[in-house]
């Protein structure tokens, strides 16, 4: 960090040390004439026997020093807070000012400068792996829609090659189509506060519905559900959860073995409801866990085409503003098992 001279500030408190000085000399002088006009004191002050001098080098002395250490406290830190708000404005994140200062009110300053710039650092490093990531998600789509855009236009193509890249196309269309929907709607809800339409509704038959919609990715690959559903009645919007479920359930399919199972159960208690979607897949590793409601993230490399990472971050959002939670629990080779808390009124 470059400190600049802050000459002002140090003129400014020079002055006013200085005249404080002056001041209290002058008045000390008036003072002492006042009581050898009274006759208190035999010396007049401006006798040539009386150190005047001498009281005001003593006067000059105390208050350089008095200036010098209220300076170190309170100019010091002063100067650094005013460089670092300047490095700040240059779009430098990583400063920081010293702490440890004694006067609780600049270490307060301090310390909430350094918390302000940590998470202005934070914002800055999501925001540009947004731009990244979203630039990257939609170049992919738009490149492999060129690329076989450009392969149909040879006329000695077989049918079979045509057939193949208008799949390929259409795959990559409905691809760049979902991250579209999902980017539109995820900004949406990160700008709502609050659930406005709801309606009482079943919750159990919510969960039967979606199983069902999605049967044409699970029945391929032969996967069984162990279904514990009781009768249940929420009181929310029924759309904003359509879509929780149904990421979490196409998220327990997709990693998701031939044969396996996928357990949903549901649990109510006296002020909670708990939904619980377990698979049988490759699980994950605690550090994808503390990632995985992160936009654009994937643990799973290998399964990038088949996703774009704002899923579970559009499904975090939903239950935030539903004023529930989720938690998952999972290991390598394991699973992972989804829980949903959600209010119950």
């Amino acid at each position: 960090m470059n400190h600049k001279p802050h000459s002002k500030l140090w003129l400014y408190f020079t002055m006013i040390v200085f005249g404080t000085i002056m001041a209290a000399f002058l008045l000390s002088v008036g003072l002492w004439l006042l009581s050898y006009r009274w006759g208190v004191v035999d010396a007049h002050p401006l006798d040539r026997h009386v150190p005047v001098m001498l009281f005001l080098a003593i006067s000059i002395l105390v208050g350089t020093i008095i200036a010098l250490f209220v300076g170190r406290l309170i100019i010091r830190p002063v100067q650094q807070i005013s460089d670092a708000f300047d490095e700040l404005s240059k779009g430098n994140f990583t400063v920081r000012v010293p702490g440890g200062e004694k006067i609780a009110e600049i270490r307060e300053m301090s310390e909430r400068f350094n918390s302000m710039a940590y998470d202005l650092s934070h914002i800055e490093t999501l925001r540009n792996d947004f731009v990244a990531n979203v630039s990257h998600e939609f170049k992919t789509p738009i490149s492999a829609i060129e690329g076989y855009a450009t392969l149909l236009q040879d006329p000695s193509l077989s049918k079979e090659k045509h057939d193949h890249y208008v799949d390929k196309i259409l795959d990559n269309s409905g691809r760049l189509s979902n991250l579209t929907s999902n980017i539109l709607a995820l900004s949406k809800l990160e700008n709502q506060e609050a659930i406005i339409r709801k309606n009482e509704y079943r919750l159990d038959e919510q969960l039967r519905k979606v199983v069902l919609l999605l049967e044409n990715k699970w029945s391929p690959k032969n996967i069984e559900f162990d279904i514990e559903l009781p009768r249940q009645i929420y009181y929310g919007d029924e759309p904003l959860l359509d879509q929780v479920w149904i990421n979490l359930l196409d998220n327990a399919i997709k990693h998701s073995p031939e044969g396996a199972v996928i357990t949903i159960s549901l649990q109510a208690e006296e002020h909670q409801i708990s939904i619980r979607i377990a698979d049988e897949g490759d699980g994950m590793t605690e550090d994808v866990q503390k990632h995985i409601f992160e936009k654009f993230y994937q643990g799973d490399r290998s399964r990038k085409e088949a996703g774009n990472g704002l899923g579970l971050a559009l499904v975090k959002r939903i239950l935030e503003l539903c004023r529930g939670s989720i938690t998952v629990i999972s290991a390598p080779g394991q699973g992972a098992t989804f829980t949903v808390t959600l209010p119950n009124r």
